[in-house]
């Protein structure tokens, strides 16, 4: 029987932490949307991108991580690997985001946001897996605290960078944008894939696509995902923020034991 390559009790944190990017990724507009889209679809494409984020981990640890640790891999064969996974999954997101139903439904902006982060969550999971790894690359690799807090990083850089380029993408099919949505996504993508592989051997590596990361939140927060709502939905939804707003505050402000004024 072959032996894992850590300790089991690191693979399953390495798993959780990949998990945890669902979490992180869900937060935000998508947890507030609950009501205003079929929340069935979105877990299916969720396991969907589950699914396609194992194959998708297992072809790039093979042919991308392991041939640069070898010192076999040069810039450009790591580089036309990266293209064509990148490819492959803006094809897969394409196929899930702009099947009839989907459309008709205007979901594809969401469900891509869920597809990202179920296909994020298990290439960050096995990321995780090579970064406590002492065997991989002495000095940056192994078991360690510091290595937790980078692998969460990792995890919410890669769930986050995945989630906001399918919902993109859906974002682009709801505006009959496919084949420019398609190019654009896979080069974002491939680009995703090099750079957060090279992260495990050299961590400041991340640094290079984090705040771009960081900065495709808010456009996929307040553009993208509710772009598939129509214009009655957006009312009701925007009514909805605002009336929990308006709680929140009242729960916070309130003396207990004294009732709550209500304006209904």
């Amino acid at each position: 029987m072959a032996e894992a390559p850590i300790e089991m009790w690191e693979m399953q944190l390495a798993f959780a932490i990949g998990l945890l990017g669902i979490y992180a990724g869900w937060r935000g507009t998508i947890a507030k949307m609950t009501g205003f889209y079929d929340l069935s679809g979105a877990v299916r494409t969720l396991l969907f991108g589950l699914v396609a984020g194992v194959i998708a981990a297992s072809v790039i640890d093979l042919m991308v991580l392991r041939s640069i640790r070898e010192g076999t891999a040069n810039i450009l064969s790591v580089s036309l690997i990266a293209i064509i996974i990148a490819m492959a999954e803006s094809a897969f997101a394409l196929f899930i985001l702009g099947r009839p139903n989907t459309v008709g439904l205007r979901a594809s902006p969401p469900y891509g946001w869920t597809l990202g982060l179920g296909f994020g969550a298990m290439r960050s999971a096995h990321l995780n897996v090579r970064l406590f790894d002492p065997e991989v690359w002495q000095g940056t690799t192994g078991f360690g605290i510091a290595n937790v807090i980078f692998g969460c990083l990792l995890t919410i850089t890669i769930c986050v960078g995945h989630a906001s380029a399918s919902a993109w993408q859906g974002y682009r099919i709801l505006e009959n944008d496919r084949l420019r949505a398609y190019l654009k996504s896979a080069l974002s993508r491939a680009i995703l894939v090099i750079v957060t592989v090279l992260s495990v051997f050299e961590p400041l590596t991340l640094l290079l696509i984090a705040p771009i990361v960081l900065i495709s939140w808010f456009p996929a927060q307040e553009l993208w995902l509710p772009s598939g709502m129509t214009p009655a939905a957006k009312q009701a939804y925007r009514r909805t923020l605002r009336q929990s707003d308006v709680h929140q505050s009242r729960a916070e402000s309130r003396i207990k034991g004294k009732l709550v004024e209500s304006d209904e």
